[in-house]
């Protein structure tokens, strides 16, 4: 934002468009490899294009569009080779954004948490994607806000998202997937307990069984 822009509403608008872009591109309702035309999207979204740009910025840095100089701005494709990468990652940040939380979560955090994994408990198969996927991102978010390390939390959410498209590629081929959501449940309840040790490997195994499940559909 410049100097010369003052208030709140300029901001709020570019959130507006980022929360918008990143839901479609993690969906992957903005098909990867798509080019992406600001006019367009803010046209779509009711924003001007000066949100719709700084959206795009901030989703280049979470490597889910790219762009290109003289060609634009496009979709990021979803490669499966980055499955071993990004699971690497997680595998360790995710059990110590789960030891964190349950050792620092705040009554708030945990009454966030409460709500989430109690609305993820409530859905089965036969639910629409997109709600799958939300409730899913909800407890994600729920126990990387718990940890109370806003750098943690930021990068788990730019990896949650591109682990979550590599999904959402595969999800047609796999069986019970509202079942893997709710393997959640234990590891909220450990959080819960202030139990740090047992949510840590929760989250570990949780990371790990992901890989498997959309491993075996390849």
């Amino acid at each position: 934002m410049s100097t010369t822009e003052v208030g709140t509403a300029p901001q709020s608008l570019a959130e507006l468009a980022y929360d918008a872009l990143s839901a479609r591109l993690v969906t992957l309702e903005i098909a990867p490899g798509s080019p992406i035309n600001d006019e367009t999207l803010a046209t779509e979204l009711g924003v001007g294009r000066t949100p719709v740009r700084e959206a795009l910025k901030r989703l280049e840095q979470d490597r889910l569009v790219v762009t290109y100089a003289r060609r634009g701005t496009f979709a990021t494709r979803v490669e499966i080779t980055d499955l071993a990468y990004l699971s690497e990652i997680r595998a360790e940040l995710e059990p110590l954004a789960a030891r964190r939380a349950a050792r620092f979560a705040t009554p708030a955090a945990t009454e966030a948490l409460r709500a989430a994994i109690t609305d993820l408990d409530d859905l089965d198969d036969s639910v629409d994607v997109v709600t799958l996927l939300q409730a899913d991102a909800a407890v994600h978010r729920a126990i990387y806000r718990a940890a109370a390390n806003p750098f943690l939390e930021d990068s788990l959410v730019r990896f949650n998202n591109l682990a979550t498209r590599i999904w959402v590629l595969v999800m047609d081929r796999l069986d019970h997937v509202a079942g893997h959501l709710h393997s959640h449940t234990d590891l909220v309840h450990a959080i819960l307990d202030g139990d740090a040790d047992r949510a840590a490997q929760l989250a570990r195994t949780h990371v790990e069984r992901f890989e498997q499940s959309v491993r075996a559909t390849l």
